[in-house]
């Protein structure tokens, strides 16, 4: 097993108000990564997910596929876990 990794994705096109973020949440309960996914004041969705870099790649194309037909753009920056989340859950931020 590799060191933990973390994917900051966003997504564009008209992912909000089409029950993203609740998707997403539901998706995430079945693989194991830890994250949020929270709506942008421009428009975009975020979600940040940590784990195995294996099961956080198949988390992400499981949200593409299960909500492609929303998303015009999707843009991955990866990085190393920080640790920092218990869970995946829908943040409300503004």
């Amino acid at each position: 097993m590799g060191e933990p990794v973390r994917a900051t994705v966003v997504f564009r096109g008209m992912v909000q108000g089409v029950g993203f973020r609740f998707t997403t949440r539901s998706i995430a309960s079945g693989y194991a990564v830890s994250g949020y996914v929270e709506n942008e004041p421009d428009g975009s969705v975020e979600l940040v997910a940590e784990g195995q870099r294996e099961e956080v790649e198949a988390f992400v194309e499981a949200v593409s596929r299960q909500m492609g037909r929303y998303i015009g753009e999707r843009h991955i920056e990866w990085g190393s876990a920080l640790g920092e989340f218990d869970g995946f859950s829908i943040r409300f931020a503004w």
